[in-house]
């Protein structure tokens, strides 16, 4: 066996290829992944996914064009598996958009570096689930520069709304297609999906998942990211812990 059958032959398992209309996508996985939460150590299997208009089964394709594109200049989004989620009668489930500032630097501007260590004890605690980590959707989709002009604005006395829509972009402007496509691959039961935000339940209801049940993630409030959490309620439609209907 050639060197580079033998490395084939170690990701032939490792690597599904999901049928798109436009391509496929392909996810690759599970890494055995022990994270640091809280002070204790929790094993999750990761996988990571990638948009490709070409569709293949060849591994090797895959891994020749790989060299050829400067995969570091794109977004691939990624999810962290908890126990045993394809089977379980019940697991939590969390779509977090990528926050730069929030959940690698720990600003207070916002609560995504809360809900995103939250979400991932909930989901250990509860015994399965998963963690969804979306990173085309920084600033609600309008990327990291355009979230830092945004930034600005708030400065300046804009809401988040406000300051999105005045750049020419929509209030929300992610897309849960891919997320939505690579959860069906892992799991076909039904999940429990941890937010505030009723526009990402939708989007799973509209795409025919079974989401059984709505858990609230609040927290974190401080001086720095009061009125972002109240414009997400007031301008968002984001529902209150208090206001949760079973």
């Amino acid at each position: 066996m050639t060197v580079k059958e033998s490395i084939i032959h170690m990701l032939e398992d490792k690597i599904q290829m999901i049928h798109r209309n436009d391509g496929a996508i392909y996810l690759v996985g599970p890494v055995k992944l022990p994270v640091n939460l809280y002070g204790e150590t929790k094993t999750f299997q990761w996988y990571c996914w990638l948009n490709c208009n070409e569709v293949t089964d060849r591994i090797e394709r895959i891994i020749e064009k790989l060299s050829s594109v400067d995969l570091a200049e794109m977004q691939q989004s990624s999810v962290l598996v908890y126990g045993d989620f394809a089977n379980a009668d019940d697991a939590l489930i969390r779509m977090h958009s990528i926050c730069h500032t929030g959940d690698i630097f720990g600003s207070k501007r916002c609560d995504c570096g809360f809900q995103l260590k939250q979400s991932m004890k909930m989901i250990t605690e509860h015994g399965t689930g998963a963690l969804f980590y979306l990173a085309n959707h920084e600033g609600r989709g309008i990327g990291l520069f355009s979230k830092a002009m945004a930034y600005v604005l708030q400065e300046k006395g804009l809401d988040t709304v406000e300051a999105n829509l005045s750049l020419g972009f929509v209030d929300d402007a992610r897309n849960y297609d891919d997320a939505i496509e690579v959860l069906k691959t892992l799991r076909s039961k039904p999940v429990t999906l941890i937010t505030n935000n009723p526009k990402k339940l939708q989007a799973l209801q509209n795409a025919g998942l079974n989401v059984s049940d709505r858990e609230p993630l609040w927290g974190d409030v401080s001086e720095f990211n009061e009125k972002y959490l109240q414009t997400k309620i007031k301008r968002s439609g984001h529902l209150r812990a208090e206001a949760r209907e079973e």
